[in-house]
């Protein structure tokens, strides 16, 4: 079975934030996922999470300014004190939230730090969260981003992705699997979720070109959402795409009555638009 969370940090931006986890629950979901929650009033978002009656799969937790290019700071040196900060707060907040796990974007290349020595940084800080992590319960997801939309981002492939967990060598530590951003940096799509299944704690999808609703782009997502199903997967697909038009009118290929759990089978429309 295939089971969905909303992501309400891209999508139902019509919407005031605190307003969008009960507009998901209105729309057909029962779980969401979301970005930092430390820009905002956390015991708002506690209680928006309650009165919607939803679940939490997962929420980043440092991400940076990114509309500046930031994208977190798990590979930075000088950040390391406040990353590691963070990341209790974060699974403090996951317990209050009961989510499966926690995000965290790993961060730019830096200017006069090799590459060499963040990715020994970032390395240090996962091995350093993991008896964290394991007290908590909640895994930490790592991903790699395009390089297209996140320029100069440290991990832009499955295979470095891939390479630092090996190196962590936890299961606490799991990788997030974008299948938007693996198609703009690498392709095989399948043949890469199937090889890497056992590491992949999330993944999340949007079409290409735009990083819109699957139906939208060049992405089979019928043959891609089947063979994830064939795998066995069970961990959610995070929809953190960019809706075309309305929000509720982008999830015109999920059933309503689908939303919370189908199978591929339900899906056989979902590139027809």
């Amino acid at each position: 079975m295939l089971r969905f969370a909303a992501n309400i940090s891209i999508a139902f931006k019509e919407y005031p934030f605190y307003e969008r986890f009960q507009r998901a629950a209105e729309a057909g979901f029962g779980v969401v996922e979301f970005m930092s929650p430390f820009v905002y009033d956390v015991e708002q978002v506690v209680a928006a999470v309650k009165e919607a009656n939803l679940k939490v799969v997962q929420f980043n937790f440092l991400d940076g300014d990114l509309a500046a290019g930031e994208r977190g700071y798990a590979s930075h040196p000088n950040k390391q004190l406040l990353w590691r900060g963070e990341l209790l707060q974060a699974l403090e907040l996951g317990r209050r939230l009961e989510a499966r796990q926690i995000n965290s974007l790993v961060g730019i290349m830096l200017e006069g730090v090799g590459r060499e020595a963040q990715i020994e940084c970032l390395v240090e800080n996962l091995r350093w969260a993991v008896p964290h992590l394991e007290e908590a319960g909640l895994p930490l997801m790592v991903e790699a981003l395009n390089i297209y939309d996140n320029p100069g981002y440290l991990l832009t492939t499955s295979h470095e992705v891939l390479t630092v967990l090996d190196t962590v060598n936890s299961p606490w530590v799991r990788f997030q699997y974008d299948v938007y951003h693996m198609q703009r940096m690498e392709g095989d799509l399948v043949r890469t979720i199937r090889a890497c299944i056992d590491r992949i704690g999330h993944v999340q999808i949007a079409d290409n070109p735009g990083r819109h609703e699957p139906g939208t782009g060049e992405i089979n997502y019928h043959f891609v959402l089947a063979a994830l199903e064939e795998t066995g997967y069970d961990g959610y697909i995070g929809l953190e795409y960019i809706p075309s038009g309305k929000t509720e009118e982008s999830f015109y290929w999920l059933p309503f009555d689908k939303r919370k759990e189908c199978t591929a089978a339900d899906l056989n429309w979902v590139c027809s638009k």
